[in-house]
């Protein structure tokens, strides 16, 4: 559009190819002192990330059901193991993920985000979104595409090479959906609710599987920039899949209190997966589980994929506390919101660098008034 053209900014460059010829980052991708990794290393974990099998997890074994409480209590997140995909799919899934952002920038644009070179979409390839001359970039592409319900897929937008990249990941999505379905029923147990509860919302109206596929260049300066800058997610729950050759995933604990700003570097666990609650597990639970704010840290030796799945609630559906979880002693902490309403709010605070969560939470000043049940977010 000719607003577009005017305004350059809003499209900034490919990071792997501005990676491949610079010395330093530019100054649209530094961040300020205070948020820089350097200022602010990696701390030693008061307790490790709890690593939680599944396959016991699905037969509700009172350890297993006990470690999943304490790990989404301490941390919002867990490590997954026995959760039934096979290391080879999972090392052909990082492949063809790499094998996607190896190949010719040519090549890659047939998929960009970019409708004409000039108007953002959230599915392709290419940067997140530009709102404003002064926002800091960050040190990352990625491919986005809708993998759930069959009617939703952009079939145009799935890269035609590798040539196994379709079908290794539709085999992927079929084994995060069986996670998906065994990690929300335990939620629902932990919460004292019906097992079927949170599962049931993920097949109402359009509810959709969102994939992203990251892919941070190695960067000459990683003390001065961010991978993926500190936010937590909109989503019911996300399975994560990490580049087991190098770190840089760092997570702060929820309850470390606001303004803490402890980070700790997510351990690599060989073939197991990363799960994290959402924003809307966190409201929908009244705060009884937390949404990590979790941020990615560039690295000067080497690069690092990783592919998010998102599960989130049809667009339309209202998304607050359940009743049941709602009480005298339990106030009602957070408004009422839409899933397309709070991912619009997500994505243009997210470029600002401030969390969506605070638009919907109750202040304790509203608590204490009373005014928190007419709240409406």
């Amino acid at each position: 559009m000719a607003e577009d053209h005017a305004q350059p900014w809003k499209i900034p460059p490919i990071v792997q190819e501005l990676a491949a010829g610079v010395q330093e980052p530019p100054s649209r991708y530094v961040v300020r002192d205070q948020d820089r990794p350097a200022a602010a290393a990696a701390a030693a974990m008061p307790e490790p990330i709890p690593i939680v099998d599944l396959s016991r997890l699905s037969a509700a074994e009172d350890g297993e059901v006990a470690k999943l409480r304490c790990a989404l209590q301490n941390w919002g997140l867990f490590l997954a193991v026995g959760h039934g995909m096979e290391p080879g799919l999972l090392a052909e899934m990082v492949q063809v993920t790499r094998g996607f952002f190896n190949l010719p920038i040519e090549e890659k644009q047939k998929y960009s985000n970019l409708v004409n070179g000039e108007e953002f979409r959230f599915e392709g390839y290419g940067n997140d979104v530009v709102l404003s001359e002064d926002q800091i970039l960050d040190w990352c592409d990625r491919l986005y595409l809708i993998v759930e319900p069959e009617s939703r897929v952009v079939g145009s937008l799935w890269p035609a090479r590798p040539p196994a990249f379709g079908a290794v990941l539709r085999e992927y999505t079929a084994g995060c959906r069986r996670i998906a379905g065994v990690v929300l029923a335990s939620l629902a147990r932990l919460l004292g609710l019906r097992e079927g509860r949170f599962v049931g919302m993920m097949s109402e109206g359009v509810a959709r599987t969102h994939a992203r596929f990251n892919y941070y260049p190695r960067c000459p300066r990683p003390d001065l920039v961010l991978g993926l800058k500190p936010h937590s997610d909109a989503s019911v729950i996300i399975v994560v899949l990490i580049d087991d050759a190098v770190g840089g995933l760092q997570v702060q604990k929820p309850n470390d209190g606001a303004g803490g700003g402890v980070w700790y570097d997510v351990p690599i666990v060989p073939n197991a997966l990363l799960v994290n609650v959402g924003d809307a597990i966190e409201i929908m639970s009244n705060g009884f589980f937390r949404s990590p704010v979790h941020r990615a840290v560039a690295n000067a030796e080497r690069d690092r994929v990783s592919l998010a799945m998102f599960y989130t609630l049809d667009p339309e559906k209202e998304i607050e506390p359940l009743p049941e979880m709602v009480d005298e002693k339990r106030p009602r902490r957070y408004g009422k919101t839409t899933t397309k309403d709070y991912l619009a709010v997500l994505f243009e605070r997210f470029a600002r660098g401030a969390r969506a969560m605070d638009t919907v939470k109750i202040s304790t000043a509203e608590l204490d008034s009373g005014t928190s049940d007419s709240e409406d977010g």
